[in-house]
């Protein structure tokens, strides 16, 4: 049986350079950093160059990075980070409605602290309107946080804009950029954002590692507390094997960027032409290039999203139907529910991500796999029943 990943949204394989590179520090270079000797010099060295590294990737200064222990931490430090410290000034967050849950889950903990959070409506491809975040802040807004690009349904924000109009009003601007790191070009002094947060394992690194920008010059308050290490702001012996790592591979994802999306883009428009092809089949999200190069995401009428990732499995293809996050809820996603779809439709979706390893025979195969699977199931279906009888349902 074949076995075609098509999951890259949801976690990546590491990269046989970036192992390479982490392999060391696990074994003979293992020098706690904030010792003194030889050993340990090596690995504060390490340290330091990959903060470079990662700086490098999105031009911020090597003082500005400060690893953590994945994207959710780095969410987590930002939004709670920044709350604490300007409360004297305000209590206002404004965030979006189809943000990750390390985003939205973080906002209702801070709503039950006090703080008031607004979440903006988008449209029906996900957009977020920066006249939207005009209108809607305050004297007492604070912060900002708009993810860069959807991780359902690869909807590029308007960052920039959103950013400068941040900066206009003298409001911090947080992005959690996840999705976006290593699959489109991503500047933080050319788009205006104060804090961003990444993750190694979206980007052929290690789990369990991330990174959080912070703009010189921003209060922040810390959100692990302990020792001294990163500068003061994180507490906790290094994880340097997987610091290693996640620079090495956000160093080769961006070394041949314009490449990846080119090659990402061909094959998710030869995936959706094969299976639009299908009857009452349509997008969810853009298309064309504000949509994430390699993000494909349908919804079949008249069926379960369930059914359709079972089927799949059954052919050797791992797929979702939604954020990995939440891959055991019920619940259609809040994603698509916050752009118009209704429930029944929005839990026939299907997810389809590509990466370094997707092939063209690779789409070929889905293409040829999903339609006996849709048509299976649809005559299973009482819905695609009541509609052969009844017409629309």
């Amino acid at each position: 049986m074949k076995n075609v990943y098509m999951d890259y949204a949801a976690t990546t394989f590491v990269k046989p350079e970036v192992l390479e590179e982490m392999l060391p520090y696990f074994t003979e270079k293992f020098g706690n950093p904030s010792s003194f000797y030889e050993v340990s010099r090596i690995t504060s060295k390490a340290i330091d160059d990959s903060r470079a590294k990662v700086a490098k990737a999105i031009n911020a200064q090597t003082s500005e990075i400060y690893f953590t222990g994945g994207g959710s931490e780095a969410d987590n430090w930002a939004i709670k980070g920044i709350a604490s410290a300007y409360k004297n000034k305000g209590n206002h967050i404004i965030t979006s409605k189809i943000e990750h849950h390390a985003v939205l889950h973080t906002c209702e903990y801070l709503e039950k602290q006090g703080y008031e959070v607004t979440y903006l409506d988008v449209d029906s491809e996900g957009f977020v309107n920066p006249e939207d975040v005009r209108n809607a802040i305050t004297d007492k807004t604070i912060l900002v946080s708009i993810m860069f690009a959807n991780n359902e349904i690869g909807t590029i924000e308007p960052i920039k804009e959103i950013g400068a109009i941040c900066r206009e009003k003298k409001v911090l601007f947080h992005t959690d950029a996840v999705q976006a790191i290593g699959n489109i070009p991503v500047d933080v002094e050319d788009m205006n954002i104060d804090l961003l947060s990444l993750a190694g394992h979206k980007i052929y690194g290690p789990k369990g590692i991330g990174a959080l920008y912070i703009k010189k010059g921003i209060r922040i308050h810390n959100l692990i507390h302990g020792g001294g290490q990163e500068r003061g702001r994180r507490a906790g012996t290094e994880n340097i094997a997987s610091i290693v790592g996640i620079a090495k591979a956000i160093e080769l994802a961006t070394e041949n960027l314009e490449e990846h999306m080119n090659k990402m883009t061909n094959l998710r428009n030869r995936l959706f032409e094969g299976l639009l092809k299908l009857p009452h089949t349509t997008v969810n999200g853009p298309m064309g290039d504000k949509r994430l190069p390699g993000n494909v995401n349908v919804k079949f009428r008249f069926i379960e999203g369930e059914g359709i990732l079972l089927s799949l499995d059954f052919e050797g293809i791992s797929a979702s139907s939604g954020s990995a996050c939440t891959s055991g809820s019920l619940d259609p996603s809040h994603v698509l529910l916050a752009i118009g779809i209704c429930h029944e439709r929005a839990h026939g979706s299907l997810r389809l991500t590509l990466g370094d390893s997707t092939t063209q025979e690779d789409v070929d195969y889905v293409i040829e796999t999903v339609p006996p699977i849709i048509e299976r199931l649809r005559k299973m279906s009482p819905l695609w029943d009541d509609y052969n009888k009844k017409g629309e349902v």
